[in-house]
């Protein structure tokens, strides 16, 4: 049987043009049924190819499926001069340069229609990245609160003042090769030309042996390690300076400060942690100061901002009792970001300073990327700040709304 009989026999018996019988000794036989066979698919084939006719869809259908046509469209058009239609071809001035004015052409020139629905060329302009928005914003709303800005043109500080000052140990971790990153050259700072040695003699005291109903740390307190040069892994060390230039001053006046600047600290990478950010730190030195006056300054600051969905959750801070930190609702992540640290400076860190008994401190210190985010709308920080940021977010970056109370 040659290849392709099983095909046409069926074919040719579902068509009724043969018949299948058996003989006695059961030998299948085919008898012709009609004298002569009409090929219909010979027929729509030819029609196909000369295009005599539309085929209907049950015809398609049965061609496609052998594969013996393939479909595809076709676009045509029919062009015909319009009543515009000219040999000589004359352009368009787009615009009217002062060479058409001298010259006088332009009261011959033909010029082109203006669109007043298309958009114009793009004006080359500076573009504001969305944290030195929010930055400007919070600057606004801390100077509308009262505060005073505080220098920080400072980086580099010496562990003096980045630590011991705001009485943090020794061997607290935060101060490890692996959460801070620390100079080689120059590696140390002499405090002893830049601080005054009661001031350092205090510190010692009160880290040592304990002093102003504190026991201290109980170890001893080597100068050396004070006077380790690194990068400022907080602002706080800017605030402990201002605190302590506030206790020269005679008699002593309230003071509100804030200050925003990069700090930079051995962290690893991901969504919400970057090893150089921004910190907002405040504070407000007064008499009577308590906790409740801290959350109100707090929530006052952030509601101008439309963040009103604030957690606070009781935290441990060598250098401030009680502790709290600070928690806002990121609707993108639909998690709760912590966005900053707070709490009122212990005595073991304001007494040495020379500040009055009595005295209290409120402080805080906020992240800046973290609020923008959640304005924004950014999930991964590296989004927003870093070397893999596209420039054209900052050209297309939308001005957010802040609430000004």
């Amino acid at each position: 049987m040659f290849p392709g009989a099983k095909i046409g026999i069926s074919k040719a018996l579902s068509s009724k043009w043969v018949s299948l019988v058996k003989n006695e000794a059961g030998v299948p036989y085919l008898y012709r049924l009609i004298p002569e066979v009409k090929d219909d698919v010979q027929h729509l084939l030819l029609d196909v190819k000369e295009s005599k006719r539309l085929l209907s869809d049950n015809e398609k259908s049965q061609l496609k499926k052998r594969k013996l046509v393939t479909e595809s469209k076709r676009t045509s058009y029919l062009v015909r001069k319009g009543p515009s239609f000219s040999t000589n071809i004359r352009s368009e001035e787009t615009d009217l340069s002062s060479e058409l004015l001298s010259s006088g052409g332009w009261q011959t020139a033909q010029f082109k229609a203006y669109n007043f629905y298309s958009l114009g060329a793009a004006l080359p302009s500076g573009h504001l990245h969305p944290l030195l928005r929010v930055r400007s914003e919070f600057c606004r709303i801390l100077c509308d609160m009262g505060f005073s800005e505080m220098p920080t043109n400072n980086y580099v500080e010496c562990s003096f003042w980045n630590f011991d000052s705001l009485f943090q140990p020794q061997q607290h971790p935060a101060r490890d090769a692996h959460d801070t990153f620390f100079l080689s050259d120059p590696e140390t700072s002499d405090i002893n030309n830049t601080v005054e040695s009661c001031y350092i003699d205090k510190v010692r005291t009160v880290h040592s042996q304990g002093a102003f109903g504190s026991r201290g740390y109980q170890s001893p307190w080597l100068i050396e390690e004070a006077e380790k040069n690194l990068l400022r892994t907080h602002t706080t060390a800017v605030s402990a300076r201002m605190l302590h230039a506030l206790s020269k001053k005679n008699p002593f006046t309230p003071a509100k400060y804030f200050s925003i600047d990069r700090v930079f600290r051995n962290e690893n990478l991901d969504a919400t942690h970057l090893a150089e950010f921004h910190q907002v730190e405040g504070l407000v030195a007064d008499f009577g100061l308590s906790l409740g006056h801290l959350k109100t300054v707090i929530r006052t600051f952030f509601s101008k901002l439309g963040l009103t969905q604030l957690r606070f959750k009781p935290a441990y801070n060598p250098y401030t009792e009680p502790s709290m930190e600070i928690f806002s609702y990121h609707p993108g992540l639909k998690k709760w970001v912590e966005i900053g640290n707070s709490g009122l400076f212990r005595p073991e860190m304001l007494r040495p300073m020379g500040l009055p008994e009595g005295l209290s401190v409120i402080a805080w210190g906020l992240s800046l990327e973290r609020p923008t985010m959640i304005r924004y709308g950014y999930k991964n920080i590296r989004d927003l700040i870093g070397p893999k940021i596209d420039l054209n977010m900052i050209y297309k970056a939308p001005l957010c709304r802040m609430y000004k109370c």
